[in-house]
């Protein structure tokens, strides 16, 4: 079985846009034409540099809307507008797909404004900087970690918000990749015979991805090698995890027929979960 691959496909929230919001009358009239290359920048009213770069942001043209941003700040580094020019930057940046600059660009927002009221979006979007970067489950999970530490970051932060809802969301998914990660290399080693390490493998999901729907599976898994290793007392036990938590799942009733065929037990799957606290009562006879 391959694990589905945890990222969801929502676009990210948008940018609150400071105090180009007010402008974009002045946008469609100052803004409108693209200055030439000969022209000098240091003349450009700051209202209309932002609302240059904001007009480009709306219309997807994030190479022109980063370098109005960028000299926006180069010219105004101490006017009003720089700090919305620069999380405007990161945005175009996060956009257009160079989701390393943007993580940069965030992180000197959230050193230069950590008092903003944007700043709940600073974080989020350099949450998403490493989300977008997550990779399937045969490589590298060193993005789905930073990303799970930046979204937990969020939660903790602004557990109120509208990101923090969100990110709580995608906080379950990147959880449900790594372990994915963790069944994939220990499919492998089951598949080579290295029993016990793909244990290893198995045991860190149901300990620590036990919330993903990676665990019945683990489970089975665990059920399946201890009968191959002649452990029926352990396959049993673990089989008895399967059936109080997810006495639904096609695991529980695959492992439960492994017992059956091994004629450890009679009859076919039954039982209903009892309560909430019977997987922590069984993990220990167990593990």
């Amino acid at each position: 079985m391959t694990p589905r691959q945890c990222r969801d496909r929502t676009p990210a929230f948008r940018p609150p846009f400071g105090p180009g919001l007010l402008l974009f009358a002045i946008a469609a009239l100052a803004a409108c034409s693209t200055s030439s290359n000969d022209e000098d920048v240091s003349k450009i009213p700051v209202e209309q540099l932002y609302n240059q770069g904001l007009d480009a942001l709306n219309a997807g043209r994030y190479t022109i809307a980063t370098k109005r941003f960028d000299q926006l700040q180069s010219n105004y580094p101490y006017s009003a507008w720089a700090a919305s020019a620069q999380l405007m930057d990161a945005y175009a940046q996060y956009a257009s797909g160079k989701f390393s600059d943007s993580s940069a660009t965030l992180d000197r927002f959230i050193q230069l404004h950590p008092t903003s009221k944007d700043i709940a979006y600073a974080y989020y979007l350099r949450a998403l900087d490493f989300y977008e970067q997550i990779v399937d489950v045969q490589r590298d999970q060193k993005n789905t970690q930073l990303a799970l530490a930046a979204l937990k970051e969020v939660v903790n932060r602004f557990p109120d918000s509208a990101y923090a809802r969100d990110a709580r969301f995608k906080i379950d998914l990147c959880l449900d990749h790594l372990a994915g990660q963790e069944m994939s290399i220990g499919r492998w080693y089951e598949g080579q015979g290295l029993y016990a390490a793909a244990i290893n493998r198995y045991q860190r999901v149901v300990q620590d991805y036990q919330m993903t729907n990676m665990a019945p599976e683990a489970l089975y898994r665990l059920t399946e090698i201890y009968m191959l290793l002649g452990m029926p007392d352990q396959a049993k036990k673990t089989a008895s995890v399967l059936q109080h938590n997810y006495p639904n799942s096609e695991w529980y009733r695959d492992s439960w027929n492994l017992l059956v065929d091994d004629h450890q037990v009679s009859g076919k799957p039954v039982g209903e979960a009892d309560n909430s606290g019977f997987f922590q009562r069984v993990f220990g006879w167990i593990f």
